[in-house]
Order: C-alpha cells, then sequence, then structure tokens
C-alpha cells in the first residue's frame, strides 16, 4: 500500500512562499518548512526529492504571482497597457519584495542568460503599434524602458525609495516621452 501524505505538493509550496515572504529566500530551508506545516521534514522528502526541487517549485509559483499581478494591472486599465505592465512591476517590488528579490535580483551567475522574445512579445506589439517601431527597435526600447523601470522597483524592494503611485507614474511617462523622442523625432537629428 502506497504512503499517506500529510500534506500536498501545493499545501508544501504555499508554506515554502509564505516563509519566503518572510525571510527571503535564504530563510526557506528543511527546518523552518518543517516548522511552518508543524510537522518532520519527512513529509516534505516524501513528495520532494531534495531543496532545491522545494527552492524551484517556489520560484515557479512567485513567477506565477508575478504574471498574475501583470495581467490584473494591465486589465485593470488605470494606465495604458505598457505602462500598466511596468506599474505592476513596481507594485510587485513594492507588494512583495522577496519574492521580487527572488525573482529579478538573485545571483544568476550559475544560470544560463537566454533571451526569450516570446515572453515579451504581446509587449512588444503595444511598442510597435503606438510607436510604429520595428520589432527590433521595440525590443530595444523595450528593454531601455525596462532598466529604468527595474531601478525603480530595485529600489522600492530595498526601501531605499518610497515613491507613491502619482510620482512612479509622473517619471515613468517622463522617461517614456523622452525615448519616444529619440527614437521618432530625435531619429532625424543625426548624431545625437
Amino acid at each position: 500500500m502506497p504512503p499517506k501524505f500529510l500534506f500536498t505538493k501545493e499545501q508544501i509550496v504555499a508554506a515554502a512562499l509564505t516563509i519566503t515572504r518572510r525571510a527571503g529566500p535564504a530563510g526557506l530551508t528543511a527546518r523552518a518548512l518543517a516548522a511552518e506545516l508543524g510537522c518532520s521534514v519527512k513529509p516534505i522528502f516524501s513528495l520532494f526529492k531534495s531543496m532545491e526541487d522545494v527552492q524551484q517549485a517556489v520560484l515557479t509559483a512567485a513567477d506565477a504571482l508575478y504574471q498574475a499581478a501583470i495581467e490584473t494591472e494591465m486589465r485593470r486599465g488605470d494606465y495604458p497597457p505598457y505602462k500598466a505592465s511596468g506599474m505592476a512591476y513596481i507594485h510587485f517590488a513594492r507588494e512583495e519584495k522577496e519574492l521580487f528579490k527572488l525573482l529579478f535580483m538573485r545571483d544568476r551567475s550559475g544560470e544560463p542568460i537566454v533571451e526569450d522574445r516570446e515572453s515579451i512579445r504581446p509587449l512588444l506589439a503595444l511598442i510597435q503599434k503606438s510607436l510604429g517601431l520595428s520589432e527590433d527597435a521595440a525590443r530595444r526600447f523595450h528593454l531601455e524602458m525596462w532598466l529604468f523601470v527595474h531601478g525603480i522597483a530595485t529600489m522600492l524592494a530595498t526601501s531605499y525609495l518610497n515613491w507613491d503611485d502619482a510620482l512612479i507614474s509622473d517619471v515613468l511617462t517622463d522617461a517614456y516621452q523622452g525615448m519616444r523622442y529619440r527614437y521618432l523625432e530625435g531619429s532625424n537629428h543625426a548624431g545625437n
């Protein structure tokens, strides 16, 4: 007869997310997870091979939460769709500091860096439609905007800044308009 599990994988991942939100990725240990669940480590390792597997499941779950936050913000309609994606990224950094750090501020030196144009294709389409840029120019525009957005988000995630949404929206508009000028009107002035 197969063993009866005290917890499901989903329950273990939910507990692991709770720990990560509270104590960051370094706080997610087998002992801490067992304490959160109120059990020994045995039930954890009956469903996961290692803590690396648990950490990978947490990474996947955190990304799902992030993707849901982006979709929600873009559907809400408070901002134009492209700006909404940046605002959602920033909101996620402010509201889910440790999950943001896990997703976007972890050491990636051991990970292969792969350009995933497919995942940003909807954003590129928004830029192409609103600015009339080629896909390659839209990608470059997006990468430059993302660096700006990521900077704000990182400063919020590390509590370096405490800007409100109105100020964030204004500075994103300023950056967007400046880049818009550079890509459209500015391109008429060679050497700028």
